[in-house]
């Protein structure tokens, strides 16, 4: 028997594994196995030039000849020595017992449930983050209110000039084509009933509670939101906010807080203006489809709608401007670094904004419905 390192040779000839295959040689073995052929049942092998042999080495021949063809080693190569044969034997029927093991079957709603889990885990792990941002700006609100030294007034008037006077020529055209369809729709279910009339009371409800405040906070989320996020997150990219940290500067303070502050003054006014807008669209309406006067218009306004209608309208914008801005800039914070980072955070703003100032809206009116108001 041949002593040192294990090696196979195919051809020309029968296979003949030769020298050493033990666990010491058994990844130059491996490789040369996995080079190799396996060999047909009916060719010939040479077992007679191998070493020192044990399982490990026994394994890799029973890949070579396969498994079952090694479990008959007595009948093709009699002339090895009982031990050997032995050893072959029982690798060859130990593989050739060896069966994969079944994979367990998948319920099918297995995989749906968990994804629906993972998101949900997601939703209540943003809610939370969201919750503690909003807990640190206003507690860096507080600390600054009684400090009038660290106002940053050049800021939240530079701010205020981007998220609100730039943003009134498209909400007062927005909430003006909405009136005008609000005002179509009511004439045209009202006037089966002989009741056009009360077209100004719909119009004047729906602006005064609803689609004044709630129009201008969806363009807001739209248009500011994502503007936050991509400034705060482009500055992250840069490694400015770190740079901001190292001067002994509180990124909060300094950039968060001004935005907040801008957004909830901008949105009471654009929702004011969101308000005579949309209903200056539905009195056109009436003037020129429903023949009432702008003179009616107004004195119906006067007799039958009571003013608490504008300042529950108007008392939810400063709520929905301080969420929209908070998400705005949490998502910014959150950037990772990338642009592709960037984009996502940015349709995440808008995303979230929205669906809070709708979730706010919806429990505020069951609220004032409860209340009475």
């Amino acid at each position: 028997m041949a002593a040192g390192p294990g090696e196979l040779t195919l051809a020309p000839g029968p296979a003949c594994p030769r020298g050493d295959w033990t666990l010491a040689h058994h990844a130059r073995l491996r490789r040369r196995v996995d080079e190799a052929h396996r060999v047909r049942a009916e060719a010939p092998v040479d077992l007679a030039e191998i070493g020192a042999l044990d399982t490990a080495g026994a394994a890799l021949l029973a890949e070579l000849t396969g498994a079952e063809r090694l479990a008959g080693i007595d009948d093709w190569a009699p002339a090895l020595p009982a031990e050997r044969r032995a050893l072959l034997r029982a690798v060859g029927e130990a593989l050739t017992r060896c069966e994969a093991p079944a994979r367990p079957r998948r319920h099918p709603l297995r995989g749906p449930l968990a994804d629906i889990g993972r998101r949900v885990a997601g939703i209540v792990h943003q809610q939370a983050r969201l919750l503690g941002f909003i807990g640190q700006v206003l507690a860096t609100l507080t600390a600054t209110l009684f400090r009038p030294r660290r106002w940053r007034l050049t800021s939240v008037v530079a701010q205020v000039h981007q998220t609100g006077l730039d943003a009134l020529p498209i909400v007062a055209l927005l909430t003006f084509l909405v009136g005008a369809v609000v005002a179509f729709l009511g004439a045209t279910v009202l006037s089966d009933f002989g009741a056009t009339l009360y077209t100004v009371h719909l119009v004047a409800y729906a602006f005064l509670r609803e689609f004044g405040v709630i129009l201008a906070a969806i363009l807001l989320a739209g248009r500011t939101a994502s503007a936050f996020t991509a400034q705060l997150g482009a500055m992250k990219a840069n490694e400015e906010l770190d740079a901001l940290r190292t001067l002994g500067l509180d990124p909060v303070e300094l950039l968060v807080l001004p935005r907040v502050v801008a957004l909830t003054i901008s949105l009471p006014i654009l929702t004011f203006v969101g308000m005579l807008s949309g209903i200056l669209g539905g009195a056109l309406v009436c003037l020129v489809a429903l023949d009432i006067s702008a003179v009616q218009f107004l004195a119906i306004l006067e007799r039958d709608i009571a003013v608490q209608h504008f300042l529950v309208g108007l008392g939810k914008a400063p709520l929905f401007a301080f969420v929209v801005a908070v998400i705005g800039c949490l998502e910014g914070f959150k950037v990772s670094g990338s642009a592709q980072s960037v984009g996502q955070h940015t349709t995440s703003s808008v995303v979230q904004s929205i669906f809070m100032v709708i979730l706010l809206d919806a429990v505020a009116a069951l609220f004032c419905m409860e209340m009475g108001w």
